[in-house]
Parts: C-alpha cells; sequence; structure tokens
C-alpha cells in the first residue's frame, strides 16, 4: 500500500493498531515491517482508545527528531489533545507522558540545568565500589534459590537487582525498595493501576528527601538536596523519579533479555560449553533486537512541519520507535554474525537527551548476567523459548518470568551480607 497521505491527520484515520502489540506480539519486527509497508517511515498507532500519536520507524528519521529540539519538543504542555482536554487526567498514559519537573520533560536551558545534577551524580559513583555492590546483592539473590535447582530469573533474580542497586545510591532500605518495584511495574505498565503507582512513588520519595533533610548522608538523595540546579523538592522528587524509574525499568529489561539470549540462542548458549561468543556480544545483541525501551515517549512537533513525507500537525506526539529504527536496513544488516561491534543503535536514544547513565547501566547487567552463568551450575530454559511470557506494556518488551533449572547446590551457601 501507499505511504499515509500527506492530507490525512490523527484525527482522521481509523483502525490503528495499538501500540502495545509491537510489544507483546511474538514477532514485533514483523509489525513493525507491515505498518513500513503500509505508512512508511511514520506511521499512525493508537496509544489507548481514541488517543492516536505518530510512531518514527527510521533510524534517520528518530535521529532528525531528537537533534532538532526547536521543532520537536520533549515538553508535554505542547501536546494538542492533553491541553484539548481530550487525554483524561485518569489516563494510564499520565505517569509516562504527563509533564514533569525534570530533565526528562524539557528542553533547552531548562534541561541542561535539570540534567546537570544527574550527570554530576553519576560522575560521582565509585565504580569499583558499585561493582562489589552489585555483586553481592546478585550472590545473595541466587544464594536464595541455589538448594532448589530452579528459579525464576526474572521475580527471583533480574527484577530486583536494578532497584536494589539504584535504591542503595539513594539511600533507600530493602523495604522501600520493594514498594518502589511495585509502584514503578504499574508506571511502566500505563494501565489502570498506573496512576496509583506513581503516587506511590512519589510518597516514598517524599519521605525519604525529608529524612535526608533532616539527616544527610553520603547518598544521591543528600547530593540532589544540595545541589544549586534543583530549586525546590519538587523538582528534587521529580529528578529523584526520572533517575530511579530509568534506571529499574531499562536495565531489568536490558538483564532479562540478555539472560534469555544467553540460554535460547545457539550463538550465546554455545558460550555456556567455551564457545567464543560471550556475554558482551549478548548484551549489544539485545541492545539491537530488544533495547531496553522498545518505544520512547514522546516528541510534540511545535509547527506543522513533514517528517519522512508524512504531514505532522502542531501539537502531534511523536513515539520514538527504537526496536524498529535499529532494524532499519539502513544501519543494521540481516547477518548476526556480521553485526558484533556495531553500535550505531539508537538504544540510548540520540541528541541532547541521550541516556546519561549507559555506563551504570552495562556495569549492573553484564555483572548480573555473568554472575546467574556462573553461580547456576549447569542452567537451562525450563519452558520452550517461545512459551516466555511478556509484562504487559507498550514501552518496553520485558520477559514476566524466565523459568530456569539447573544443578543444585547443597553446599553450605555464604552467609548473607558476607561480601557486603
Amino acid at each position: 500500500m501507499s505511504p499515509l497521505s500527506a492530507q490525512s491527520t490523527l484525527d482522521t484515520v481509523t483502525g490503528l493498531l495499538p501500540l502495545s502489540t509491537t510489544t507483546t506480539c511474538a514477532d514485533p519486527q514483523a509489525v513493525y515491517n507491515e505498518l513500513r509497508a503500509r505508512y512508511g517511515q511514520v506511521a499512525p498507532v493508537e496509544l489507548e482508545p481514541g488517543i492516536h500519536a505518530w510512531l518514527v520507524l527510521g533510524h534517520k528519521e528518530i535521529c532528525e527528531v531528537t537533534r532538532n529540539e526547536r521543532l520537536f519538543s520533549r515538553d508535554p504542555n505542547h501536546w494538542r489533545l492533553l491541553s484539548e482536554g481530550r487525554v483524561p487526567p485518569t489516563s494510564g498514559l499520565g505517569p509516562m507522558m504527563f509533564p514533569r519537573d525534570n530533565a526528562y520533560f524539557a528542553d533547552g536551558d531548562k534541561h541542561r540545568r535539570l540534567r546537570a545534577p544527574l550527570d554530576d551524580g553519576l560522575a560521582s559513583l565509585n565504580q569499583h565500589a558499585m561493582s562489589v555492590s552489585i555483586r553481592s546483592i546478585c550472590e545473595q539473590l541466587l544464594d536464595d534459590v541455589a538448594h532448589t535447582g530452579r528459579a525464576d530469573l526474572v521475580n527471583d533474580y533480574a527484577a530486583q537487582i536494578p532497584m536494589l542497586a539504584v535504591a542503595r545510591m539513594f539511600g533507600l532500605d530493602m523495604a522501600r525498595s520493594q514498594e518502589l518495584r511495585k509502584a514503578l511495574i504499574a508506571l511502566f505498565g500505563s494501565g489502570d493501576d498506573s496512576q496509583e503507582g506513581n503516587a506511590n512513588l512519589e510518597r516514598i520519595l517524599t519521605e525519604v528527601i525529608a529524612e535526608r533533610r533532616a539527616e544527610p548522608k553520603n547518598d544521591l538523595t543528600t547530593a540532589f538536596l544540595r545541589h544549586e540546579n534543583l530549586h525546590n523538592d519538587f523538582e528534587i522528587q521529580q529528578s529523584m523519579v526520572l533517575m530511579i524509574s530509568a534506571g529499574y525499568e531499562t536495565t531489568t529489561t536490558w538483564i532479562c533479555q540478555a539472560l534469555r539470549l544467553m540460554l535460547t540462542d545457539p550463538r550465546f548458549a554455545a558460550r555456556l560449553r567455551g564457545g567464543r561468543v560471550g556475554i558482551d556480544d549478548a548484551l549489544d545483541e539485545v541492545l539491537w533486537r530488544d533495547p531496553p525501551m522498545s518505544n520512547m515517549p514522546a516528541r510534540y512537533a511545535l509547527h506543522h512541519t513533514s517528517l519522512s513525507g508524512t504531514s505532522i500537525l502542531r501539537g502531534d506526539a511523536l513515539i520514538l520507535g527504537f526496536a524498529a529504527a535499529n532494524a532499519d536496513p539502513s544501519v543494521r544488516s540481516n547477518d548476526p554474525w556480521l553485526e558484533f561491534g556495531n553500535r550505531a543503535h539508537l538504544a540510548w536514544s540520540a541528541g541532547p537527551h541521550t541516556c546519561p547513565a549507559d555506563t551504570p547501566a552495562r556495569l549492573i547487567t553484564r555483572i548480573a548476567v555473568d554472575t546467574a552463568l556462573q553461580e547456576l551450575h549447569d542452567v537451562a530454559m525450563d519452558v520452550a523459548a517461545d512459551q516466555i511470557p511478556l509484562l504487559p506494556s507498550p514501552w518496553t518488551r520485558c520477559p514476566a518470568s524466565l523459568p530456569v533449572r539447573f544443578t543444585p547446590d547443597t553446599t553450605t551457601r555464604r552467609l548473607a551480607g558476607e561480601n557486603s
């Protein structure tokens, strides 16, 4: 079929594919290819009933959008459907797409002001100490299941590591870490409980801010309280929301997808038997095939414009289809053996909003994957690869569970905290 007519608008097209279909189907690239064949590199999709947006599928087109702040804004106040009241305040899209006072939702000078505390905080991290802490977390989680011979590497392991690691950076204890994890699962699901999850997240962080103001500690919460670029408690809270939510969801997805790949793909499973393709290759492969954010919200057109022949109206929302763009033939061949070392992917986005935490995210993910493969002897999937379920979300493609079996460890295990 021919590309979408230049006269068509998001308000006139009907029968659109729900965005969540691209993240929950068995073959997302087949879906992206169908959208390309029908519409071209910019396709209309449905975010929720009656709420439409453009899904940008092309690598070049995403780079064009992310690098042009004068034409495409990160600020949801420019979203026409929101300003017209067509997106209800109770929408499940709210926690991911409604305005917040943090760097994610800002442009220009405001973005640079609010991003500086994040960059400074990440730069202050001691990577050696962080590595020791993460490995300790991983080993303690595996200690809990090592004697059983079976585990779910999502819920028993991968989903807990990023939250515990990031929470420690901000000085949160184990109980609050678990509360945050439940809140973030709801938030990223963009379903009926999304708003409740967001409220719980903000409540917990508000409590932590008050505690650190009364009793400062050597953590990122205290660093944010002291940073001159954060002007009030709301900006502090929302900067914490950004760093914790992004660090949790994207890193969890990366760990889960890397473990899935290592345990199901013959190229990587061979590594467990001494093959030459290893963990770093698997991590890069995931960034290409199943990036931590499959679809990233959002940019908003500041003026009427055209993108790859598609007419974009002022106020239209554009979703960045990283998973689709990474398969664009202009940057990616069909031979995975030729792609090792190719890092032209968009997993970390591009332009001023490029993710600042790619280094700590890789550190956490690599240690998590390596520790599981080292500690769980003869580990193998306990279900077929095509039976691995996915968490519901229009934004991420994260396994809901990874049931595995392994040889039980009947020896005396490490005491909790021994390697802390």
